[in-house]
């Protein structure tokens, strides 16, 4: 089943043989750091092996969150929330974003008491948030069927249309000098005294002093091919578009069962709160030490499944000559079917718990691949073994809100000036220096 409509971005025909910068991968992620890059003055190409925005990026739920993010991420999306606030008129363009509010449902007093506590970790940050109780939640939610004590609410928090985000982001980094090459696959790196000289992409060799890897669930493949481990699994995500729906909830609704965004189009996008699939695959085996204490945490969320995919991606070699085709090439968009026996489940609990929702009509479903990583957080880095390689990757489903601020904190460690936010917690070589891995539960 085909994913959703993404907004064409049509590429730039002729390759630079030289930029200052080169980002590879056209998601929200690879756009916003291209913007950044080239809002000073610097050269930058980004490549992306099919279109912009293609896959996770045009396939999440479409929320601009600070409620309930591991807090960690909290300084980072706060920048990222004061960034989407003026971001329209920066980019002369239309995100839909749009200040709504979000509650997390709590269906229990330890729920509650879990997320009040948590809720201490926006002191500071210029942004709060409720403890509603019931009524607060039928407030908001008329005629509200579930069953619970309350709710968090972060009245600033909000959402945006992720199938025109991050193709307005490009078109704005384009507007500032940027190149944009689409269907342009980056085969590798290449080296001079030991640090980055320049990329090899399909269409030829493009010299350059700094490369950015912003290739979401691609990317640990690609720094594998380089002998970098980047312990990155996919997870699959499906997600339903209705149809207009005149009389549902403007605030975006996060339970166990479902969570809702209002569309810009009035129709909402739908998706579990909780359950995801996880096909086994050959790398599942090669970094199941890493992801055993987030499986265990998460066990009663994740289905797993073993079927085609494992040969699919035993197919996908690990190395390939620079000369030859890339597995990029091979697999322009990842558009993995969606679970429609999953998405029915969660229609029937919605239509049930919310009455507005009771005559849903289903335009659409989609699935997503998320790059998570081991401790649920990314890697906003360099690379300590390759002098001007950095990564951008792994952001774990909560990519789309925070990658305005994480393509300025991007930007910041690649043109070497005083980050937006501390980047410790993001570092690469948390996985190969003997860091101990937290996973921070309840987020």
């Amino acid at each position: 089943m085909p994913g959703p409509f993404v907004v064409p971005v049509h590429g730039d025909m002729n390759l630079p043989e030289k930029v200052d910068v080169v980002v590879i991968g056209g998601g929200i992620i690879g756009c916003s750091t291209a913007l950044e890059i080239a809002e000073q003055g610097i050269s930058v190409a980004l490549c992306e092996k099919g279109g912009i925005g293609q896959e996770q990026s045009s396939r999440n739920w479409g929320w601009v969150r600070l409620a309930r993010r591991d807090p960690r991420e909290v300084p980072l999306m706060a920048e990222s929330l004061r960034i989407w606030q003026q971001l329209d008129e920066r980019l002369g363009a239309d995100t839909g974003y749009q200040r709504a509010g979000i509650a997390f449902h709590c269906a229990s007093e330890r729920e509650f008491e879990e997320l009040r506590s948590w809720s201490r970790h926006l002191e500071g940050s210029g942004f709060s948030a409720q403890m509603l109780d019931r009524a607060g939640v039928e407030k908001l939610f008329p005629g509200q069927r579930m069953q619970g004590v309350g709710a968090l609410y972060t009245p600033d928090d909000g959402r945006a249309e992720p199938q025109k985000a991050a193709p307005a982001i490009a078109e704005a980094a384009r507007k500032q000098g940027a190149t944009l090459l689409t269907e342009c696959a980056v085969r590798g790196i290449e080296t001079q005294a030991g640090r980055v000289s320049g990329v090899i992409t399909e269409r030829g060799a493009i010299a350059c002093e700094s490369v950015v890897l912003a290739g979401g669930a691609w990317s640990s493949l690609f720094a594998g091919r380089f002998d970098l481990r980047l312990p990155q699994l996919k997870v699959l995500n499906s997600v339903v578009r209705t149809a207009p729906l005149p009389g549902g909830p403007e605030t975006a609704f996060w339970a166990r069962d479902f969570a809702i965004r209002k569309r810009q189009d009035g129709g909402y996008s739908i998706a579990s709160g909780h359950e995801s699939e996880v096909d086994i695959v050959p790398k599942t085996f090669r970094f199941a030490r890493d992801f055993m204490p987030a499986l265990r945490h998460e066990w009663g969320s994740l289905r797993l499944r073993l079927g085609g995919r494992f040969y699919d991606e035993m197919r996908i070699p690990d190395r390939w000559e620079m000369d030859e085709p890339s597995p990029f090439e091979y697999c322009r968009v990842l558009d993995l079917p969606p679970s429609v026996s999953l998405t029915d489940k969660v229609l029937s609990q919605l239509r049930q718990q919310l009455p507005a929702f009771a005559n849903l009509k289903v335009a659409q479903r989609w699935a997503g691949c998320i790059d998570v990583l081991p401790d649920a957080i990314p890697v906003i880095s360099g690379v300590d073994r390759y002098p001007g390689l950095f990564m951008a990757t792994g952001f774990s489903g909560h990519g789309f809100g925070i990658g305005p601020a994480a393509g300025r904190l991007m930007a910041d460690l690649v043109l070497n000036r005083p980050p937006i936010v501390d980047p410790k917690a993001f570092r690469f070589s948390r996985f190969s220096d003997g860091s101990k891995i937290e996973i921070m539960t309840g987020y």
